[in-house]
């Protein structure tokens, strides 16, 4: 699957999205009624290494990363404990190879706040992904809720 198309797939999936080109990656807010300067932060599509997060490789051609949050408990489900918060500019202390393809991985700076990470995901792989979105989607509907007064 290709960035765009995943992109596409996000936008039309998940009603209330605003897509914002920034810090050299696709982030996909969650701001329906433009309450918010920019919105809830859903997901986020990079493909580029940046300063201080370089661990997935994103300077191969065509490798990018889908990156998105989830409870601690689905965190934990999937892929363990969550780790300590780095130091600034460093990556999660995880004996982790994070340049891995098509394999859900703790996200190699946020697994910290809960965040997972999975490089060039396959249409098999989006299904099995889909609940875990879905729950990402359903708690940044609740946290705009929640900073809007809405709902």
């Amino acid at each position: 699957m290709q960035k765009d198309e995943l992109s596409a797939w996000l936008l039309q999936r998940y009603p209330g999205m605003k897509l914002v080109s920034a810090w050299g990656e696709e982030a996909f807010f969650y701001n329906p009624d433009q309450r918010l300067p920019r919105g809830v932060y859903f997901a986020t599509l990079k493909d580029k290494n940046g300063e201080h997060d370089q661990a997935s490789a994103l300077d191969r051609e065509g490798v990018y990363r889908l990156n998105f949050g989830v409870s601690s408990a689905t965190y934990q489900q999937h892929l363990g404990s969550k780790p300590a918060r780095p130091a600034a500019g460093q990556v999660v202390n995880l004996d982790m190879d994070f340049t891995c393809l098509n394999k859900l991985l703790p996200h190699p700076v946020y697994a910290w706040m809960g965040w997972m990470s999975i490089l060039n995901p396959d249409a098999s792989s989006l299904q099995t992904l889909q609940p875990l979105l879905d729950e990402a989607y359903e708690r940044v509907v609740k946290k705009y809720k929640r900073r809007t007064g809405c709902g």
